[in-house]
């Protein structure tokens, strides 16, 4: 799926789905170390209370909460967007709906942390109006490794133990987008170790996919 410069509402895909595949990889590399870190020490991509988060201490930060069935808000930046520099200023929640978190956002505008949001209700993703002429909002180079469903399948199979019998990466990824995952069949199929080496903590993966709600019904 393309990402436009500046993102289109439309380049997202549902909400739900969106929202599992980034939970799955997040589920994958959950440790209880990590766990157990504030979210403002912690790196990587992880879910917690608040939501689901992306940060490479560096260039780009994201989070995506649910607040309702059927409602997600998706906030962040990548040094890439031209959103917060821009001039005369860009109100990033013009048309926003009133259960935005506004008091988390606005203290993210006043702190100049705030580069996109998107929020999703009915069905549809929506954003702010852009001015011409803004050339990126950070959207591309921040959520490609979530929307991109092959290389979120190519990730997740980086995580998968060729030698255990057992549903494919392929069907594992299409039941976690469909909230039906069964958490035994993903368990048992990852490897022992991360692909970056490190020792795989079961119980905290089952404890992300349960706080993830990818075991149940779908989120209407």
């Amino acid at each position: 799926m393309t990402i436009h410069r500046p993102g289109l509402p439309e380049d997202l895909p549902p909400g739900e789905e969106l929202w599992a595949r980034w939970a799955l990889l997040a589920a994958v590399e959950a440790t209880t170390e990590e766990e157990e870190r504030t979210s403002g020490y912690r790196t990587g991509c992880w879910i917690d209370g608040d939501g689901l988060h992306w940060d490479d201490a560096g260039c780009t930060w994201w989070i995506m909460s649910r607040t309702a069935p059927g409602r997600f808000v998706l906030y962040g930046e990548d040094e890439s967007s031209g959103v917060k520099w821009h001039s005369p200023p860009v109100d990033m929640l013009a048309g926003g709906p009133g259960w935005l978190p506004h008091e988390e956002l606005n203290d993210r505008l006043e702190g100049y942390e705030l580069g996109c949001v998107y929020w999703y209700q009915d069905g549809a993703w929506a954003r702010a109006p852009y001015p011409d002429g803004l050339t990126d909002d950070g959207l591309d180079c921040g959520m490609s490794r979530f929307v991109d469903r092959d290389r979120v399948l190519g990730e997740l199979t980086d995580h998968i133990d060729d030698t255990v019998d057992g549903p494919s990466a392929d069907t594992l990824l299409a039941d976690a987008e469909a909230h039906r995952l069964q958490p035994p069949h993903l368990l048992r199929r990852l490897r022992g170790t991360t692909p970056d080496h490190r020792p795989r903590d079961l119980p905290a993966v089952a404890r992300a996919l349960g706080l993830a709600g990818l075991t149940g019904r779908p989120h209407t």
